[in-house]
């Protein structure tokens, strides 16, 4: 079956409002990975940590420039994930709908590529 990523997507203000309720999100989020386990849909869900503790490594020039969070002028910034083990985009979307998410945040949903999707290295 087709694995689909649910990619969770907030600003500053969305994460601040989650964390302003945060026992209530992690509440609705427990109750939401129980009904996709329920459903034998969930693969794996895993949060990210606070982007003020993370690292960019920016590939932009002659060589990579590492550089300690938060991430500056970034407008969206990736929290976390969802991968469902579902047999269409249009059921993953159902469950992307579902996820408790605050005012203001996206889900990307997308599909992950099989390995004979992917350009196999030719020198074997």
């Amino acid at each position: 079956m087709p694995r689909y990523m649910l990619i969770m997507r907030g600003t500053d203000e969305t994460n601040a409002a989650m964390m302003a309720s945060i026992d209530e999100a992690m509440a609705a989020t427990g109750r939401f990975i129980e009904d996709m386990m329920k459903a034998g849909v969930l693969l794996a869900a895993e949060g990210l940590d606070d982007p003020a503790r993370g690292v960019v490594v920016d590939f932009g020039g002659e060589t990579p420039v590492v550089t300690d969070g938060p991430y500056g002028e970034t407008r969206e910034l990736f929290g976390g994930y969802f991968l469902l083990d579902v047999a269409t985009q249009r059921e993953a979307v159902e469950w992307a709908t579902r996820v408790p998410a605050v005012r203001g945040s996206k889900i990307e949903v997308r599909r992950v590529a099989e390995a004979d999707e992917v350009p196999q290295d030719s020198r074997a």
